[in-house]
């Protein structure tokens, strides 16, 4: 028997995510477990509930919703031996098709995790941001900031439709204001300077739900795959996207792909405006300058 701490996003699949957390925690204590229920009404108030109860014996942290509540998950016990259990219900569920794990269905994906807790996790890479006024944070997918990111911001707000229709339907707006923004990137000591639409800094290869934005990352290579887009315009950004859903954006020689174990975004003011703050798991985690490490198999998860 392990001892497993559960936290459910209320909100997650369609607004169904108390009964499908219910019948995580069902499925789980049948197949043998001790569950202590974890979840609070805000994600602050759940992670310090996680993080308390890391230290007090857990085997496993199992969270239940989308991307929101992996990162939440991630950022309480990357760097430790505690690993991760994910049953994705959320309606991006990135991170769990990085890691091939069951999307939308609650029965497969605690059978994944109990199978998981028998036979122990697999370790994948982590990504620590570290800013000059806050806490190191983690991340398991893309971190964005640029057009993307401002997009993001925009979709958080909507309530429909849902996955990378939503994304769509926030790209419009954005679009309209877009200029080209000014950065400074640095990947293990080599610049890219220049005006810019995109970067993202990418463990694993899906962001918005389901944009393959770095199709080539491998989520336990032990290296970021940094997309760099160079200054498009309005028109040419609005182009660009629908490449994104086949992976084709790559292709284009306005967009470059670096790869690397260091990543500073900073702001060049002289070449446009400040990026976005920056989003990483479809999380907010605050605008540049970033410092980002990836850190090989700093991640235990179960499936």
């Amino acid at each position: 028997m392990s001892t497993l701490g559960l936290v459910v996003n209320p909100v997650a699949g369609t607004g169904r995510g108390g009964a499908v957390g219910r019948r995580a925690r069902r499925l789980l204590e049948r197949a043998g477990h001790d569950v202590h229920d974890l979840s609070a009404p805000t994600l602050a108030q759940a992670t310090e509930r996680a993080r308390q109860a890391a230290t007090s014996g857990l085997d496993a942290l199992v969270v239940v919703g989308g991307d929101g509540m992996v990162h939440l998950g991630v950022g309480v016990v990357a760097g430790t031996d505690l690993p991760l259990g994910i049953v994705a219900v959320g309606t991006g569920n990135d991170v769990a098709r990085s890691f091939g794990l069951p999307r939308g269905d609650v029965d497969r994906a605690v059978a994944v995790v109990d199978a998981a807790l028998r036979a122990g996790p697999r370790r994948v890479d982590a990504v620590r941001v570290t800013r000059p006024d806050g806490p190191a944070q983690w991340y398991a997918g893309v971190l964005s900031c640029g057009l993307d990111a401002a997009v993001n911001a925009r979709a958080n707000t909507l309530t429909w439709p849902h996955g990378h229709l939503r994304y769509l339907r926030a790209l419009v707006p954005e679009l309209a204001a877009f200029r080209p923004y000014g950065y400074r990137v640095e990947v293990d000591g080599t610049v890219w300077e220049s005006a810019g639409t995109l970067v993202a800094v990418a463990s694993t290869p899906w962001f918005g739900g389901g944009l393959p934005i770095a199709p080539d990352a491998v989520p336990d290579d032990g290296l970021l795959d940094v997309v760099l887009a160079g200054p498009f315009t309005r028109r040419g950004a609005l182009g660009i996207f629908p490449r994104i859903y086949r992976g084709r954006h790559v292709d284009d020689p306005r967009v470059r792909v670096v790869r690397g174990r260091r990543v500073v975004v900073e702001h060049a003011p002289g070449l446009g405006p400040p990026p976005p703050a920056a989003f990483a798991d479809g999380e907010p985690l605050g605008p540049a300058p970033l410092v980002v490490d990836v850190v090989p198999a700093a991640l235990g998860v179960l499936g």
